[in-house]
């Protein structure tokens, strides 16, 4: 007997069962973006490989570790998109989408990182992906925040804080950094093998250190703060003015770096105690050098990222519960010329009743397994056709929630009566 064909490790199915939790929270937050002027934009999943390298940076986990990239058939390297950022930014270039204009904008689709599986991290994992670009001030950054505050709300999930930094330009960054390679060189022999590596290429890095044994000496490294230049400290007093107005609670963690190159001032994270060791939910920031970075006309922009698998956790950890998907009718048909009539009425009544849900019985059986089916379906009636209805021009219909009688009705009344009834839900 051959092997039962498996998913690859890392990436999962998403059955009927999720899958509607998955529909229902991805146009909760689709709606939400789009009242704040926000655009989808769909991006393909492969891109040059030199793409990634130069906007995620040489020295990260992403890039020496992660990637799946591969040559073509003409020995071009491409990689599967380990992010969104850098595929909205080549996208813009690519269209002239940055000149002389502001774009807020915002995809969605499944990612690549070759990791560890573990709960709430998958080699092919699903984010959705909000930009701006075009707009240099704090309110900006502020709405991205605010607005993902609101997704909170809207969805009921409150086991979530949002912490909040900033990095400063490139030039406040090289002094942090500068400050961060004399620091850490002098506990250079405390260091675990990955800081070494990064200490002269990207020590701020090591702030990202999630080896148990380097808390304490990251914990004792200068702060980023102390570094900034004034345009950075009245950008970052500005975003949190406007947090304040907006009451939305937040934590400045000035060991809160982002683990990819391209982020400047901005910073934040929703991070969560309620998943184990996978606390981020949603993160983002700034990253006005980016655009410039690969080639095109300096444009501030700020964006972040939501990992919708983890989302779908939390929300079910708060007790989130979907709207369950199912029929509003469910047409059981037996006897000679039925089923034909059954697929016309069917047809009629999605024509004719908005939003209505038909389904018909299938694969033939005795009324009494049909109305089983009806049953379980979730429909909230039963057509009833036989050859007597077919005859008659009648067809019953029998209330399946309730404890109304089973009554019969001429076909040409039926779409009214179940317009009624809908809009009665």
């Amino acid at each position: 007997m051959s092997e039962t064909p498996r998913a690859v490790r890392g990436m999962n199915d998403i059955l009927p069962e999720v899958s509607g939790t998955w529909r229902y929270l991805e146009s909760v937050v689709q709606e939400i973006v789009a009242s704040y002027g926000y655009r989808e934009i769909r991006l393909p999943l492969l891109e040059r490989t030199e793409l990634f390298r130069r906007s995620i940076g040489e020295v990260t986990d992403i890039v020496e570790k992660e990637m799946y990239t591969f040559e073509d058939r003409n020995g071009e390297s491409l990689t599967l998109r380990p992010e969104a950022t850098a595929g909205m930014v080549r996208a813009g270039m690519t269209h002239g989408l940055f000149h002389n204009q502001k774009q807020k904008l915002w995809t969605t689709g499944p990612m690549f990182r070759y990791e560890k599986p573990q709960q709430g991290r998958y080699r092919q994992f699903y984010q959705f992906d909000v930009e701006a670009m075009g707009f240099d001030g704090p309110d900006v950054d502020a709405e991205i925040i605010i607005m993902s505050a609101r997704m909170w709300r809207c969805l009921g999930i409150s086991k979530l804080r949002l912490e909040i930094n900033s990095l400063g330009t490139p030039e406040s960054r090289q002094r942090y950094r500068d400050a961060l390679v004399k620091y850490f060189s002098g506990v250079k022999n405390k260091l675990d093998e990955d800081s070494i590596r990064r200490l002269e290429q990207n020590p701020l890095r090591i702030l990202d250190s999630k080896n148990p044994d380097m808390q304490a000496i990251v914990a004792s490294a200068p702060v980023m703060l102390d570094y900034l230049d004034q345009d950075s400290v009245d950008h970052f007093s500005g975003l949190k003015a406007l947090l304040d107005v907006a009451e939305v609670q937040y934590t400045v963690n000035p060991r809160l770096v982002r683990g990819l190159d391209y982020y400047s001032r901005t910073v934040f994270e929703w991070v969560t105690d309620a998943l184990g060791s996978q606390g981020a939910v949603c993160s983002g920031g700034r990253y006005d050098g980016l655009v410039e970075k690969l080639g095109g006309r300096a444009t501030p922009a700020v964006g972040w990222a939501m990992g919708i698998e983890r989302l779908v956790a939390l929300y079910a950890v708060c007790g989130g519960t979907a709207p369950v998907a199912k029929a509003d009718v469910y047409i059981a048909a037996l006897g000679s010329g039925t089923l034909e009539r059954a697929f016309a009425l069917a047809e009629e009544l999605r024509d004719s009743v908005t939003g209505i849900r038909v389904e018909v019985n299938l694969g033939g059986g005795s009324f009494k397994s049909q109305l089983k089916r009806a049953d379980k379906s979730g429909a909230e009636v039963a057509l009833i056709l036989g050859e007597r209805e077919l005859a008659d021009g009648l067809i019953g219909v029998k209330p399946l929630r309730s404890a109304d009688e089973q009554e019969s009705i001429a076909f040409e009344e039926l779409a009214a009566m179940l317009a009624e009834k809908l809009s009665q839900r």
